[in-house]
């Protein structure tokens, strides 16, 4: 009886590790950046190659760094949504476009709108590698220090604005 009780008890010790993990959600993946200051970069803009944006340039502001791309599927998605906090004018949005073709990035925006206060090129995807890009879209709120309060894997919804980024910016404003 006793040399069933060591197998029962790893196996109900296997059974309460899967519960918890299929309890968690695989889209709030921790980030190590949450905390930490937004990683610098100096990158051209979108629509004006001959200008530049540091994210230093937003300091004093809370707003969004949203990582968009014309062949990501998702920003479609998501797009409604920020087109709409755009509106808001709650916070500015700013937009990089990871590893797209200007020419595709401009048409994307003209046929769908243009949220984005200003958007820069990561064409070769170094940014999105500093910020830890899993995948596009991803979007981080940052706060007027250049700390990144939180990072949004995937799609913003319309459910997750309203209870996790804009709460939290509010907070962040005050």
């Amino acid at each position: 009886m006793k040399r069933f009780l060591l197998p029962l008890a790893v196996f109900i010790l296997l059974v309460g590790f899967l519960a918890v993990g299929l309890k968690l959600n695989p889209r709030e993946v921790p980030s190590p950046l949450v905390g930490r200051a937004a990683p610098s970069f100096d990158l051209p803009l979108l629509h004006q190659p001959d200008k530049r944006f540091a994210p230093a340039d937003m300091r004093g502001k809370v707003w969004l760094l949203n990582v968009w791309a014309s062949w990501c599927v998702s920003c479609r998605d998501e797009h409604p949504i920020l087109m709409a906090l755009a509106k808001r004018g709650v916070m500015p949005i700013l937009g990089l476009n990871y590893k797209d073709k200007g020419d595709e990035a401009t048409a994307w925006l003209k046929q769908f709108g243009n949220p984005y206060e200003l958007s820069v090129v990561d064409a070769d995807g170094r940014i999105g590698i500093d910020y830890g890009v899993y995948g596009v879209p991803e979007t981080y709120l940052i706060d007027p220090e250049g700390v990144i309060r939180y990072k949004q894997i995937g799609p913003v919804t319309a459910a997750i604005l309203e209870q996790k980024i804009l709460p939290l910016a509010l907070v962040l404003k005050e």
